[in-house]
């Protein structure tokens, strides 16, 4: 996928990528309970995969935000102009695969399209990916626990792929199911202002999910 060159002359973060480029762990998270009940409902109306319409979700929500399309290469910044999808799928072995998603269509052509790559890398489950793994968010999910905090390994100090994972969905006393969603990346690219730009936009794609106009009890 062809990216853009960031100028490092003209880069206003420049400082700060330097500073954190020397760190042996400049990674940053974030964890914030989400609201999921709108997904939830919208997923059974349309007989769709929650994970995988969250998977979407998500997906637009970071792409939405520049800065978690830039990557770390051969000590400069670049910048991709969308980014797929790597997520952890579970086979009946019970030993995890990746699975690699497009993100730039709307939910009736990507619902049936990503049930149908799922399906394929369950019955043929690997952790070899496409070749322009560089561009990826890296996805996964923990939905045994429904955590407060979450840290994933990375690949050293130059490692720049976001990550997004959510845990177990909990109802709350207001009747809301309640989910905890982490956002992980290289501070040298992101601060806490694009980690809360991503929260704000998966907020709005969730309020924007169409409905029926049938009210559904929460699970």
């Amino acid at each position: 996928m062809e990216y853009r060159v960031i100028d490092l002359a003209r880069e206003p973060r420049r400082a700060q990528f330097g500073h954190f480029l020397q760190m042996e762990n400049p990674q940053v998270g974030v964890t914030v309970p989400v609201d999921v009940s709108r997904a939830r409902r919208f997923a059974r109306e349309r007989g769709a995969s929650f994970y995988l319409v969250f998977l979407h979700l998500a997906a637009l929500a970071a792409n939405a935000v520049p800065e978690l399309r830039r990557r770390i290469r051969d000590g400069g910044i670049v910048e991709y102009p969308r980014c797929d999808t790597s997520h952890t799928e579970l086979p009946d072995s019970g030993i995890y695969c990746y699975c690699t998603l497009r993100h730039d269509m709307g939910w009736d052509a990507y619902l049936p399209y990503a049930e149908a790559a799922r399906a394929a890398c369950l019955a043929a489950p690997s952790l070899e990916e496409d070749a322009d793994v560089e561009s990826y968010l890296f996805i996964s999910a923990l939905p045994w626990l429904n955590y407060t905090q979450l840290i994933q390994p990375t690949d050293g100090r130059l490692d720049s792929h976001p990550r997004i994972s959510w845990g177990r969905c909990e109802q709350d006393a207001l009747g809301r199911l309640m989910m905890p969603v982490t956002l992980q990346a290289h501070h040298g690219l992101v601060d806490g202002i694009h980690i809360a730009q991503f929260f704000d936009r998966l907020k709005a794609e969730l309020n924007a999910l169409p409905l029926s106009q049938t009210e559904v009890k929460h699970a």
